[in-house]
Formats: C-alpha cells, structure tokens, sequence
C-alpha cells in the first residue's frame, strides 16, 4: 500500500498541476479574445458589411476548427469555448470557416439581409425575376472573392446554355473582372457565341490595384486553364494569365466600351453601349461594384493633382501627399508612398480609428504612425483643395481645428458610387420586400447529426431483426443456454460473437479517433469524423449488447458495457443540454438589456395607476436575477438556476388577475407580460450563466471519465479474452 500511494501521489499531484496550469493558460487566451472583441465593439468593427459567419451558439462544440482556418485574422474568437464573431467588418465570405465546421454551426450569411437595399434581388441562380436570362455575377452581388466570382461566372454560363434565339451572340457579357472573364473562357468551351463588354481593360477592379499587390484567392479551377493552386497571386501574375487565356482562344473583347441599358426584344436583349447595340440570347452583367469613384464635394477638387486611385508609388518621389480614406487601398496606398524618397506622406480620415482593416494593414500603419513615417490626422475632414495646400478640420470636439497642410498631390480612397441606378434601369430590383424567402442560418437542418442517426437507425433494426430471429437462443435463461443448439454460434467466443466483439471494439476505436482529427490534419473533414463519431458510438452498443449475449454478467465485459450504456446516455444527454444551453452569455446581454428597459418602462407607466402591483413586480423580476449563487454540488447548482423564478411568476400571476381591475387595457397586459418573461429568458440566462455553465461542465467531465474508463475496461476485457481464450471475462 505504501508503495502504491508514493506512486499514485506524485501523479495525481503531477495531474493536478497541469490540469490548473492549462486553465489558468486558457483564462489568459480568453481574456485576451474579450478584450478584442471589446475593442471591435468601440471601433465598429465588429458590425459585419457583407457576408459574415453566423454561428449557432446551440451547434457550436468549441472545437477552433473556424478560426483555424479562416485567411482573414480576427474575424473569429473563442469566448468561454464557443466561437463568436469579433471583428465581423473583416469577413469577406471565404466560407472556408463553414467547410470545417463539424457541427454545420456555422453559416456564411448576409449581414441584415431583411432590409439592405444594396444587394440586387435574384434568384439562386443569379438570375433576375422578371428577366429571363439577364443574370449578375461578381462584386454586385455581395460577394467579392476572386474565387466566388469566377466560380458564379462559369455557373451562369451553364445556366444561360439552355436558352436560344437567333440573335447575334449567344450571351452578352459586361464587365471584364474575374466573373465576366471565366463566363467568356466558359462559354468559348461550351461552342456559345459570347461577346465581352469592357469599359476600361481586362480584369476590372483588380486592374485597378497598386503594383505588385497581393491578390488573395482560393485554389480554383479557371476553365480553359485548369486549376490555380495557390492561395496568393500578385496582381501583375493574375493579370498576365488572364490576358494569355484571352488571346490564346481569340474572345471576342470590346474594351474600351460603356455599358448604357438593356431592353427586351421579343426572345433576345439588346444591350446598348457607347459603342453601338450587341444583340443576345442572354445576358451576364458583371459589372462589380465600386463603380464611379466617390468623391469628397469640396473646392478644388477638380484639380488634376487629384486622383483617386494609385497605380505605382515608386513614380512619386519627393512630394508632400495627402492621402484621404480609412480602408485598405487607403492605408496600402499611404505606406507606399511612404517608402518613396523623399515623400511627405498625411493620412486624413473621417474617424477617430480603422474600422475594416486586414490585421497585416492595421499593424504597419500603427507602427508608420508611430514612428513617423506617416502622420496621422485622425479624425479630419478635408474642407479645400488649393493648387499648393489642402486645408483640413482636424481633430474632435472642443479640440477640432482647421491647418493649411502644403501639398503637391491628394489621393482620394473614399470608395465608390455603386452603379445601382444602372441597374435599376436594367430591370434590377434592390427592394428587400421583392427578395426571394430565403432559409435562415437558424432555418438549415443539419443533415450530418441525421445522417449519422439513420446509420445507427439502420444498425440497430438490424440488431433487433438479429435477435428476433434468434429469440428462442436469448429468451432462455444463461445457465439453459449451453443445451441450446445455437450455443456454439451465439456464445461469445464463437466467431459470430466474437465477430460482434470485434465490432463494437473497432466502432469505440473509430469513435475516440475523432478526438484526434480535432487535433492532426487525418484524412477527411472534421464534419465527417463528427458524423462517424456519433454513429459509432451507437452502433457499438448495438453491437456489444450482442456480444454479450443480451444478457450481461458482472464481470470486466459487463462492466465495460455498462460503462458504454452510460457514456452513450450522457452524450445524448450533453447533445440536448448543448442545444439548451450555449457555452457563452455573450449574445444574450444586448437583448437582456433592452428587454428590461423596454419592462422598466412599463413598469413606469404601471406606477401611475398601481405602484405596490408595479414594485411587486419589480421585486419578483429582480428576485428571479439576485438569488444566492456559487453553490458548490451539481443539486446545488441545478436548484439556484431553477430557484429563483417562483417569485417572477407569482408576480406575472398577479398582474395579469389585477391588471384588469386596475383599468390596464388586454394589450398592456400582453405586452408587459410578454416583455417579462423575454427580459427573464436572457437575463436570467446572462445572470446565471456561471452556474448553468457549471451544470454543462459537470456533465462534460462526467462524459470524458466515463470515456477513459470504457477504454481500460475493454482494454482489461480483450487482454483477458486473449489470454484464457474461451473463458469469459
């Protein structure tokens, strides 16, 4: 015993240890993440523009496969094991977040899709309601990825296929970006008659990008190319493969040419442009969306020493410059002029802090205004432009003042007008009313949990049809089995029941693998593993309860299965707490807060006909928030959560029975009642957080003891198998 104890002492001490040390690690990393999203907040950041991920708090395993693997840093953090969007302005719809989550938790969405009117309506084809055949690919629609872009372009394409007339060209294309660009390539290997429409040059708003710049992509396939497989190209490489493919298979390029309107004319359209009418079956418009630069409406303006976009830094040397804008062409634009001799680089932006900048960006031009590199008017306005200054309000409050800075050139990075009214002529809708019923992110089912549930569906029906047929075997009592004539078949050292053991052994290997997939790059997605990680987990009981002959004894297999009846039963169990309880109070509080405004307000005006009904109802919200808390057992816990609610209730109880007499009309009854209870769900939620966490945690740990105890007794129970050979363990 003395030995036994110096042996387990040090090891337990040594678990203990570890145990603490990675909490308190885990603690620092989370403390760090709320501090990020907290900054996010103070600088609007965290407000998504266009596509951001949704993640369902209730699917979420808190498994940082997401953050993991988006390209773009700080758009994802993990808040007390759950994912959570920090800065969401950052998102720009890679998606690849969605592909590897496990659990399908996470949706690429649009960001208030209910009421933006800056996202055209169509349908999931990308064609116009309306107007068959006119589709819209590329930035206009939400989505501005190189690889979104040329993947919708191709798609179209395939959709317009269908579609004939005899007008001059098959599809008509305007805009030669990314989309318009893999539409012409798509449709020349498809034999279609296409004309490309381009009012400047070939590659669009990529052809606009300073020298040099990096253009982030996705492995894609490019049709009559075949596959790009890195994961950057600088503008000059995309650039230059996207001018070989034109000219090696001759596509028909008008550039140089506006695009003005589109009109039907009885099967086909006409496409009017500065230089003349294209006729087409369809019509494919990609025309980006940054459209006309914007402009600042301020005196001098119209000077040629103002420009709106910069091509080349390294032909600007010793010149005082203004850079106006806070996005990434701005801050890119300003850092490389910077590194030119002899410049004298300002950066004046409308906000006291960046917004929406790539982390990489953020860093440099911290440190370039730091150091001095670039000085920094943050926030400013510019009020004119002179041939030889720029005057500027710089500055906030009481502080704001007006300079005269010298100046030689102004880059203007303020974004760009739409070209929205363009088309809305074309027949393009931007009314939210008029969009398609979409599915929610919280609509989408997740097949993956159905599919492994029909697996085991299946398993387990085959199991029952199994011992059905053999009823006569395993109704009998086990001593009266060894008479039975298919005792040699069915005993659990038969090579059927050793087959049976076998499985359910492989199946507890399998589902434990997954643990590692979390962890090591194994072949398959991480949904997958999930998928086979709940499957197997029931089949093995399926099939252990077979290899133990339906009835199992108390020795080191019984107690094995009785280890993996319970693990299976709290992994159910933690599923449906999961799904009751999310992981993080971070959601819940903004709508805890107005809730209970919105209550105190009512509260306010049921002062005035009954203040002991409005402060007894006070005292019983208030009561169902302020209970004891920190209990230390699981039933403590369990009975603080649910402790506290009687009092509100009660409350609620007598509002709605006094309320009446009181002269309260039905309609302020329903809506204090309705706002109470909302108010109580999420900040009941919010202020109880630390002990329903703690139940979920209970359970978690419970579930992983269970596991590691499973595993020792089928190790104790194959090893003993192995040894005695037909003895039973």
């Amino acid at each position: 015993m003395s030995w036994l104890v110096l042996l387990l002492l040090p090891l337990a001490l040594s678990t203990g240890v570890v145990l603490l040390w990675a909490r308190a690690v885990a603690r620092r990393r989370e403390a760090r993440v709320v501090a990020e999203r907290g900054e996010a907040r103070r600088r609007g950041s965290d407000k998504p523009q266009l596509l951001y991920p949704h993640v369902d708090l209730s699917s979420c395993l808190g498994c940082a496969a997401c953050i993991e693997v988006c390209p773009e840093e700080g758009v994802l953090g993990l808040i007390r094991g759950q994912a959570l969007v920090l800065h969401g302005a950052r998102c720009v719809g890679h998606g690849a977040c969605a592909r590897a989550c496990p659990t399908g938790a996470i949706t690429v969405w649009w960001s208030e899709l209910e009421t933006r009117r800056d996202l055209p309506v169509l349908t999931e084809d990308r064609e116009v309601p309306g107007s068959d055949g006119v589709f819209l690919a590329g930035e206009v629609t939400g989505q501005a990825l190189v690889k979104s872009a040329i993947e919708r372009g191709r798609a179209i394409v395939q959709r317009a296929r269908s579609r004939h007339s005899d007008a001059a060209h098959d599809l008509v294309i305007v805009g030669a970006g990314p989309a318009g660009i893999s539409a012409a390539l798509e449709a020349k290997r498809l034999g279609l008659r296409a004309v490309l429409v381009e009012q400047e040059s070939i590659g669009g708003t990529v052809a606009k990008y300073p020298r040099r710049k990096l253009v982030l992509t996705q492995p894609v396939d490019l049709p009559l190319h075949g596959r790009l497989e890195r994961t950057s190209y600088s503008k000059e490489e995309l650039m230059a493969v996207w001018e070989d493919l034109v000219e090696e298979h001759d596509l028909d390029v008008r550039a140089g040419t506006s695009f003005q309107s589109l009109e039907r004319a009885g099967d086909r359209w006409r496409v009017h442009t500065s230089a003349g009418v294209l006729e087409g079956t369809s019509v494919c418009l990609a025309v980006g969306r940054r459209g006309s630069p914007r402009k600042l409406g301020v005196p001098g303006e119209e000077r040629t020493k103002v420009a709106y976009s910069l091509i080349d830094a390294a032909a600007y040397t010793g010149r005082r410059i203004l850079v106006v804008g806070g996005g990434d062409s701005a801050i890119e634009a300003a850092l490389g002029l910077a590194r030119q001799a002899g410049n004298d680089v300002t950066l004046s932006y409308r906000r006291a802090d960046f917004v929406r900048l790539k982390p990489r960006n953020e860093t440099r031009i911290a440190r370039a205004l730091e150091t001095g590199a670039v000085r920094g008017l943050l926030p400013s306005d510019v009020v004119e432009i002179g041939a030889q200054h720029v005057v500027v309000d710089a500055g906030a409050g009481a502080a704001r003042e007006r300079i005269s800075l010298p100046n030689d050139d102004v880059f203007v990075f303020a974004g760009g007008i739409p070209p929205f009214e363009l088309l809305e002529a074309a027949g393009v809708s931007f009314d939210p009313a008029a969009r398609p019923t979409l599915r929610s992110p919280e609509e989408q089912g997740r097949g993956d949990l159905l599919r492994a549930l029909i697996l085991a569906l299946a398993a387990s029906l085959l199991a029952l049809g199994w011992a059905a047929f053999h009823r006569d075997y395993y109704l009998l009592e086990p001593a009266a089995r060894v008479a039975s004539p298919w005792f040699e078949r069915l005993r659990s050292s038969s090579p059927v029941g050793l087959a049976f053991g076998v499985g359910s052994a492989t199946c507890i290997g399998l589902n434990l693998a997954y643990l590692a997939r979390r962890r090591w790059p194994l072949p398959g997605s991480l949904r997958l593993w999930l998928t086979l990680h709940i499957a197997t987990g029931l089949v093995a009981l399926m099939l252990a309860v077979l290899h133990a002959e339906i009835a199992p004894r108390a020795t080191v297999g019984g107690f094995a299965l009785a280890a993996l009846v319970v693990l299976v039963t709290t992994g159910a169990l933690g599923r449906y707490l999961y799904a009751f309880l999310p992981r993080s109070a971070t959601g819940r509080e903004l709508g805890a807060e107005e809730s209970r405004t919105r209550l105190d307000a009512i509260l306010t005006d049921l002062e005035r006909v009954s203040p002991e009904l409005a402060g007894e109802l006070g005292r019983g919200f208030d009561a169902a928030l302020d209970g004891p808390r920190g209990a230390g057992s699981l039933g403590a816990r369990v009975r603080s959560v649910f402790g506290g609610r009687r009092a509100l209730a009660r409350a609620l109880r007598n509002l709605r029975q006094e309320g009446a007499a009181l002269g309260l009309s039905p309609a302020q009854l329903a809506e204090a009642t309705d706002l109470a209870r909302r108010a109580l769900r999420d900040s009941f939620f919010v202020a109880r957080f630390e002990e329903l966490r703690a139940v979920v945690a209970s359970w978690r740990y419970l579930h992983r003891w269970i596991a590691l105890g499973l595993v020792l007794l089928v190790a104790i129970h194959v090893w003993v198998a192995w040894r005695y050979g037909g003895v039973a363990a």
